[in-house]
């Protein structure tokens, strides 16, 4: 979504008509979640996707209308025996799309550059019907829906979803309002959140990869190795910080980093740096911890954790040997099946092949 925003932000400064479609609501296997977004430009440009390229050309149109004139729009796209071939979308999921066209009063560079300073915001639109855009973000709201009295309800809501980074549909305002409270509207929430991290711990060269892919996956990537020749930018360029320090040590010192989206890679195989390191780990609140290692290495490792006091269920949230079984060799393709396994945990995925299971391909969205 980062490149949607730069672009919403970069066509607004150049004073380029567009429309922000965005997915409000998914049913069944859709291929993309609740807040994937789309703009459309007057002179026919396209940026991001809603559907992967189902309903794309339908929506397209739809923005055309929009922008035309037509005002603000909202179209559920399904498959049914009439439409499944009509918009394309057949993948046996629902969703549903709202269009309106972004204005110069949108404050729009705002979202870009929270955005990339990679801190909490969000974008607020009505979901029906004519308003502004508005922005919420640690430095309080901007921009306008209209109505002072929906601003400070729809930025109260705003403020609630940015911890847990949710995008949703959001009822805010009385149904019975008085003179200082909205009237009852539904607006849609657009949540960038704080983005989730990996610590890799050990500068090795499977290091290297992993990093990548996390970069890619929308991590905010750190390195830490207790030896400062391996521990260098030039080895990790993609990565958001390369500490040169005792991976225990910098952990327990860092603790206020970790939560429940934050994943843990041990990768020294050293019981030296493991161990320590593990027993941090295990008693904090990351929702992944893999280690590195061969199944005799593992075995002696749960051995000294257990030593080192870790009971039964910290050391059932280990993972190790790290990874998913690819079958796969070498620095680059560990990596993949180490990312792999990690989003299957953050996303509740079973691991197994796609064709061996039933049921929707797209489960319900799930974060550890």
């Amino acid at each position: 979504m980062r490149h949607v925003i730069d672009q919403a932000a970069a066509w607004q400064s150049d004073g380029v008509r567009f429309a922000l479609a965005t997915v409000v609501h998914t049913a069944g296997s859709a291929p993309h979640p609740v807040g994937t977004s789309m703009l459309v430009a007057a002179d026919g440009r396209v940026v991001g996707s809603v559907s992967g390229g189902c309903v794309e050309a339908a929506v397209c149109a739809l923005a055309e209308e929009v922008l035309a004139g037509a005002g603000p729009a909202r179209e559920t796209y399904g498959v049914s025996d009439d439409d499944a071939f009509a918009v394309g979308l057949t993948c046996g999921g629902t969703i549903e799309v709202t269009v309106r066209e972004m204005t110069a009063q949108a404050p729009l560079g705002r979202v870009a550059a929270a955005v990339a300073a990679r801190a909490p915001v969000a974008l607020v639109t009505p979901l029906d019907g004519d308003g502004g855009v508005l922005v919420v973000d640690g430095a309080g709201p901007a921009g306008s829906l209209g109505d002072p009295r929906l601003d400070r309800a729809a930025a109260d809501a705003a403020a609630g979803l940015l911890p847990c980074g949710e995008s949703g549909v959001v009822r805010v305002g009385e149904a019975a309002p008085g003179p200082d409270c909205a009237p009852e509207r539904d607006v849609f929430v657009r949540c960038f959140g704080a983005p989730p991290r990996l610590l890799v711990f050990g500068a090795v060269d499977f290091a290297r990869p992993l990093v990548r892919i996390g970069a890619l996956l929308g991590y905010r990537t750190t390195v830490c190795d207790a030896r400062p020749a391996f521990a260098t930018r030039e080895r990790f360029p993609e990565a958001d910080e390369v500490v040169a320090h005792w991976p225990h040590r910098w952990l327990a010192a860092h603790e206020n980093l970790v939560d429940a989206t934050t994943a843990v890679c041990v990768l020294t195989h050293d019981a030296r740096f493991d161990v320590p390191l593990l027993a941090v780990a295990l008693r904090g609140r990351a929702g992944y911890v893999g280690a590195m290692g061969s199944r005799r290495t593992h075995e002696d490792r749960l051995a000294r954790l257990r030593e080192a006091g870790l009971d039964a269920a910290a050391l059932d949230r280990l993972r190790s040997p790290i990874g998913l079984d690819l079958g796969g060799r070498g620095p680059e393709e560990t990596a993949v099946s180490i990312a792999a396994e990690i989003v299957a945990a953050r996303r509740g995925g079973s691991g197994r092949p796609l064709g061996e299971l039933t049921g929707p391909v797209h489960a319900a969205a799930r974060n550890f």
